[in-house]
């Protein structure tokens, strides 16, 4: 590993959680499969949430230390239980969510310890799932206050979200990225006919003054926007096994190269690649080692050109 890349942190703020599947429970939540894939990568990630004081909440903080990620920005919630999501899987392998509440990730508060280590962190990552409760979303507009380089992953998730805090997040952002469908959500949300994706994506960079904009398309690939310079990359053919954390790998992959100064078409095959490599396994948290997604990169792409 480059001793360049050992120094940089990315710190996820969020829900950590157990999604609880006809098969058993797998920990979850978007920021945290973000905050797995990058310590996968050989980023130092961190987590910042909260958990119940309660057998789950304990697990929950006991499988994080396992897999090498800081537990000491979390807290522990005497009132409220750990965070639990009833998930299913459809027919066309796609994921559906019964997110519980109210539960110990909505009550996250600000510590002054966060102030340094954040503004230290080469980047923030946080969802618009964390603002549906006061508490939890006045402790990220503080913390948005610090970050450096700011990236949200909108990741929106119907009820749990509000239009005007969702407006007011872009207004901060440094990185956004979406799906398909969020991208035309949120031109719904802002009154714009969907002409194109790179009219969607032109008119939220100068609306909201974004400079990276990215668009994960599944199947049919993925859109970076840097500024006026736009990067094509089609998707990585896996088998799917299921495509719950596909978008959070995605986005893990792209931050690892990104914080390192990697050129936009060596950023783009690892964010295509780790997503497909996720896609093709059990679960967004499988066990992995750098080497198996190197071998599985090697093999997909070798010298493809975006």
């Amino acid at each position: 590993m480059k001793e360049e890349q050992k120094t940089k942190s990315i710190y996820c703020y969020g829900e950590v959680l157990w999604d609880i599947f006809p098969e058993g429970a797998r920990t979850g939540g978007a920021p945290f499969n973000v905050a797995y894939n990058l310590m996968r990568m050989g980023i130092d990630s961190h987590m910042i949430s909260r958990v119940g004081n309660d057998k789950l909440g304990t697990d929950l903080m006991k499988q994080l230390r396992e897999w090498n990620i800081s537990t000491e920005d979390s807290q522990i919630d005497t009132q409220y239980p750990t965070g639990t999501v009833i998930a299913h899987i459809d027919e066309h392998n796609e994921a559906h969510y019964d997110i519980i509440k109210p539960v110990a990730w909505d009550f996250i508060e600000f510590r002054n310890d966060y102030t340094e280590k954040i503004k230290n962190a080469s980047a923030f990552v946080f969802g618009s799932l964390i603002t549906r409760n006061e508490t939890s979303r006045n402790t990220l507009f503080e913390l948005l206050e610090i970050a450096q380089f700011k990236v949200f992953d909108i990741n929106i998730r119907p009820p749990h979200y509000s239009i005007p805090v969702i407006n007011e997040l872009l207004h901060k952002t440094d990185l956004v990225k979406m799906n398909k469908a969020e991208l035309r959500l949120v031109l719904e949300f802002l009154g714009k006919n969907y002409i194109s994706e790179d009219d969607a994506v032109h008119f939220i960079q100068d609306k909201f003054d974004i400079k990276e904009v990215l668009v994960s398309k599944g199947s049919k690939g993925a859109l970076y926007y840097d500024g006026n310079t736009k990067y094509d990359a089609p998707a990585v053919p896996v088998t799917i096994q299921d495509t719950v954390g596909s978008g959070d790998s995605f986005l893990a992959g792209f931050l690892s190269k990104r914080i390192i100064g990697a050129d936009p078409v060596e950023i783009m095959n690892q964010a295509t690649a780790l997503g497909a490599f996720i896609t093709s396994q059990k679960g967004a948290c499988p066990d992995y080692d750098l080497i198996d997604f190197e071998l599985f990169k090697k093999e997909k792409i070798q010298d493809k050109k975006i």
